[in-house]
């Protein structure tokens, strides 16, 4: 007998309310995969730009990619993982999402061990956001000891953990949010704070080393203004304007450099996040938790913009 779960698929593209939950077939891990059952799946500012675009797929789909929960079954081969290991990860992202759901399967090396002491809603608050900021901060800025890196949007799901990670590599941080998430951003390390509503922050900060952009638009012009002499912009709210934003970085001078990055699964720089948590040293933020069933809630509070830290789907 086929055993069947719950799972979030859309048949249109839309609004949240093309959201629904239906029964599918649990699915068999597939050569080098695992199974997990969801525990918590996290909600990101990708799933709803899936929802209404589609990127690059054709309804139907399924919605989400971040997890936390339990492995239930592991391809012949697979090394890394026994049935019963906690894990978190980012399966199969940025191919067709499926994390919205009871069981989810994806290659086992998407996947690391859950952080210790963490539990699996927090966890599930992670990878994502986390790996963006670890791979624009680590892997493409190096960031080190004493330099000077503008974190915008600082108190979002990507901001706030890289706030976090910029501080643990011995970097000067300086975040933009509205006034009401000062105090809060000073207490997960920000060094200075710029209210982006009462100050143009490109007047209030300069001499920076690297510019994180989650919000993209004017913010890019802006903020190449902030950079110093060769410094780095990379941004983050529309990875495939490649040529966009290396033509302002070019416009700008002095040596400046622009980039976009988008995610990556990637089990190493879990690993590194996973060892952060387990330092004391990154702490994420859930400003909400919603069922499976809410799912269109979640959406509609994530889209208004304004929440601190991630919002987080619970199953059981």
């Amino acid at each position: 007998m086929t055993e069947h779960m719950r799972t979030v698929q859309q048949k249109s593209v839309g609004g949240p309310e093309v959201l629904e939950v239906v029964e599918a077939p649990v699915p068999e891990p597939a050569p080098t995969h695992i199974r997990v059952r969801v525990h918590a799946a996290g909600v990101n500012p990708t799933d709803w730009k899936m929802r209404t675009t589609g990127y690059w797929y054709t309804p139907p789909f399924g919605q989400g990619w971040d997890v936390s929960g339990v492995v239930t079954a592991v391809s012949p081969g697979v090394t890394r993982f026994a049935v019963g290991d906690e894990v978190y990860g980012m399966p199969n992202f940025p191919d067709t999402p499926g994390a919205y759901a009871d069981q989810v399967t994806g290659p086992a090396r998407h996947f690391a061990p859950k952080p210790a002491g963490l539990d699996h809603v927090h966890a599930a608050a992670l990878p994502l956001a986390a790996l963006t900021a670890w791979q624009a901060l680590v892997d493409t800025a190096d960031v080190g000891a004493g330099q000077r890196v503008l974190v915008h949007a600082a108190a979002g799901g990507v901001g706030h953990l890289a706030v976090q990670i910029a501080r643990a590599r011995g970097a000067h941080v300086i975040g933009t949010a509205s006034a009401a998430k000062h105090d809060l951003l000073l207490g997960l390390g920000a060094n200075e704070v710029v209210d982006y509503a009462a100050e143009d922050f490109a007047e209030a900060v300069g001499d920076v080393d690297v510019v994180l952009d989650a919000i993209g638009g004017d913010y890019l012009e802006r903020s190449l203004r902030t950079l110093r002499p060769g410094g780095l912009y990379i941004g983050l709210a529309n990875p495939f304007d490649t040529e966009g934003v290396a033509l302002a970085a070019e416009k700008a001078g002095a040596g400046v450099r622009g980039v976009t990055l988008m995610v990556e699964p990637d089990h190493k720089g879990l690993e590194a996040v996973t060892a952060l948590v387990e330092e004391g040293r990154l702490k994420p933020l859930v400003a909400a938790t919603f069922p499976l069933e809410e799912a269109a809630e979640a959406h509609e509070l994530g889209e208004t913009g304004r929440t601190t830290g991630k919002i987080v789907l619970t199953l059981t």
